[in-house]
């Protein structure tokens, strides 16, 4: 079988690979641009291309492709072969330029853009992201690129990612040196992805129209036995999908994604992969993959890999924490406490410009986790609500409240845990719990932010991550400027963050309905639903933000509030739609055909057993009526919203009257399903689905 580590990144054109393959002048140039952020020479970019072609041609590659993130969401690839016509003789070689390595011309039309370019303005370009590895998957080289168009007008997610992580670490780096720590000479952002996700047969699926097209099941009454008994949780992995584990781990490591732990999910049938640490850029373009090699492997297992954040009404869904933390060139940890945190001017100073920055911008965070998929789980007690707020724990809390008073920090002592067995160790316990409800939680040296959905990518929600801290931070850092006294000053800046923004700090439950009310007393956004959520995009100070962090025009955001509202509207009108056609082709001549047969059995029964009769067959016909006046309901409010122009009046109504209405179709379909007979009922129920792997 060989070394892990033997196989780890083998399809990857790493450094490792970079420093082999190419002339030492080469790569040190290449690192120099890379790390300075240089403008790509022409003649590095023909040496680079040359040796990345023949180390691909050697794994197997006869194509390759400008791979890039639109703003679909998902990934997007042309591919084109090596070969070349021979000038002079018939035939073919092999040829790679620099030119086509850092510059593609994939068509832009089809892809959205919010209005910034028209059908007719096809041409886009892409271009070569030296900070992320190019890599060899199933015979094709992958070449990580972002996307504009021929205007230059942003069109992909990968761009504006990398422009706020420029904006972090330029602020960060200014703060440091104004603390005394001159070495510094840039700053990093570190991020892991847990994936929660579902697996099902495939030939279960296959049969249900509304995973096949919408990832979720839009009827569907509960099954007997959910999650209630919570024997899922870290359960023993069943034998096909732990062969699907196996495979999935073996893709991703050769492929250089640190894929680490894994384990059975809350729910049934769900289950969670979480990787190790990684720079932000290569985290994104790493979550992407996993997502995408996940479904082809479950392809393979007769499994379907559904990244829905919602597949199952009244068990779980699946999100995507994303563990966010910052680091210095000289490898420290600007969200490590240390063993005194109450003396570590630096951590509280970072500490303070996080609450500052979750704060002023809880609106763009909850933002960036606004899908119609995601509205679904949020809230659900499953989920952080979707009012953002932050876990601190008692020691940090205790710390900033002391400062805010001026009092004297005590000290937190470390308690000892123990079990109370001989042979087991006691062991000192960490100075504050986890709170799996808070939406943003410190977690001992990185925050996790638990709000984004199973589905997204994480470029969106670390763009604003990183935008919010950039901007705090250059705030701080033109307090400290000029200052003779800079750890009086520093001290001052924690002191005033913490009393203007400590109403974001929440340390209990938040699944309760209590915080719900306290959270309005404090101010703080409640943004139920992507409709609600989407139009606060293109406020002015969000406007701003961006504008002076150097990553949207306004230009750019309105086209990216316009683009996730129209897609609120797409899928729920295609929801809709297939709920439409379930309903009438599959669930209505099932009810239809249990009514007869009712009403068939009482006639022939007579008076013996008219009671029963009658009440099974009243109950039958209420069922066909209700369900036929709400298919009618759902068919003219679906009608009626091609005729509402504007996209965001069209995702209020989507809101306020399509969903809605949905909901009462669904409602009277899963009562009926528990009164329909097992082998008239159309579809596999949720017992068939979720407990068939």
């Amino acid at each position: 079988m060989g070394k892990l580590s033997e196989k780890f990144g083998s399809m990857v054109f790493s450094d490792a690979v970079m420093r082999e393959k190419l002339p030492k002048d080469v790569y040190h140039s290449l690192r120099q641009t890379i790390s300075e952020g240089k403008d790509l020479d022409i003649n590095l970019a023909n040496a680079v291309a040359h040796a990345m072609k023949e180390w691909a041609i050697e794994k197997g590659a006869t194509h390759y492709t400008h791979w890039f993130q639109p703003l679909t969401g998902i990934t997007a690839e042309k591919h084109d072969s090596f070969l070349r016509p021979q000038k002079d003789a018939f035939g073919a070689i092999e040829q790679f330029s620099g030119k086509r390595l850092i510059k593609g011309e994939p068509d832009a039309s089809s892809f959205p853009s919010g209005g910034l370019r028209a059908t007719f303005e096809a041409r886009g370009y892409t271009a070569w992201d030296p900070t992320s590895y190019a890599f060899v998957k199933e015979n094709t080289l992958y070449i990580p690129t972002a996307f504009c168009s021929y205007g230059g007008e942003m069109l992909d997610k990968k761009t504006p990612l990398l422009r706020s992580l420029e904006a972090l670490s330029a602020q960060a780096t200014r703060v440091l040196r104004l603390l005394g720590q001159k070495d510094v000479t840039g700053v990093s952002v570190n991020v892991g992805a847990e994936q929660e996700y579902f697996l099902v047969d495939k030939a279960t699926w296959e049969k249900r129209e509304d995973l096949r097209i919408c990832s979720c099941t839009l009827f569907g009454a509960s099954s007997p036995k959910g999650q209630e008994l919570e024997d899922h949780y870290f359960g023993v992995i069943k034998p096909r999908v732990k062969a699907f584990m196996e495979e999935l781990n073996e893709d991703l490591w050769t492929l250089g994604v640190y894929a680490s732990t894994e384990h059975n999910e809350v729910a049934p049938s769900q289950h969670e992969l979480a990787p190790v640490f990684t720079l932000c850029n290569l985290a994104a373009d790493q979550n992407q993959l996993t997502m995408e090699i996940m479904k082809k492997v479950a392809d393979r297992h007769g499994l379907v890999c559904l990244l829905h954040e919602k597949p199952f009404k009244g068990v779980n869904g699946s999100g995507k924490h994303n563990n966010w933390s910052l680091s210095t060139n000289t490898g420290s940890n600007l969200f490590s406490p240390g063993d005194d945190p109450a003396s570590n001017l630096v951590f509280l100073v970072f500490l303070s410009a996080v609450i500052t920055a979750v704060d002023n911008y809880q609106d763009l965070l909850r933002i960036s986790c606004a899908s119609p998929s995601n509205d679904k789980r949020l809230g659900g007690e499953e989920a952080p609500p979707a009012i953002v707020s932050m876990y601190l724990g008692d020691e940090l809390t205790s710390i900033l409240e002391c400062m805010e008073a001026g009092k004297k920090y005590s000290g937190y002592k470390k308690a000892s845990m123990q079990t109370g067995v001989h042979v087991l160790p006691d062991f000192k316990k960490d100075t504050t719990d986890r709170n799996r409800t808070s939406p943003f939680a410190f977690t001992g040296n990185k925050f996790e932010f638990r709000m984004p959905g199973s589905s997204q990518s994480i470029s969106d929600v670390n763009t604003v991550l990183n935008a919010a801290m950039a901007q705090t931070l250059s705030d701080f850092a033109d307090r400290l400027e000029n200052k003779k006294e800079v750890a009086a000053a520093a001290r001052r800046i924690v002191r005033d963050a913490y009393h203007d923004h400590k109403r974001i700090v929440f340390n209990g439950n938040n699944y309760s309905s209590e915080w719900v009310a306290e959270a309005e007393k404090r101010g703080l956004y409640n943004l139920p639903t992507a409709a609600d959520a989407i139009p606060l995009l293109i406020k002015d100070k969000n406007v701003a933000l961006f504008a002076n962090t150097g990553i949207f025009s306004h230009a750019e955001l309105r086209s990216r509030c316009e683009i996730m509202q129209e897609n609120y509207v797409k899928v729920i009108s295609i929801e809709a739609l297939t709920m439409l056609d379930m309903a009438k082709v599959q669930i209505l001549p099932a009810l239809l055909k249990h009514l007869s047969f009712l009403c068939d059995l009482q006639t022939k029964t007579g008076a013996l057993h008219l009671d029963c009769g009658d009440v099974g067959t009243v109950s039958a016909a209420e069922n066909v009526k209700e369900l036929s006046a709400c298919l009618e309901d759902l068919g003219k409010k679906h009608a009626a919203l091609k005729n509402v122009a504007d996209v965001g009046k069209a995702s209020v109504f989507c809101k306020d009257e399509l969903l809605p209405a949905m909901a009462r179709l669904r409602s009277i379909a899963d009562k009926a399903e528990k009164e329909t007979p097992a082998d008239l009922w159309p579809m596999p129920t949720y017992k068939e689905l979720l407990f068939n792997v």
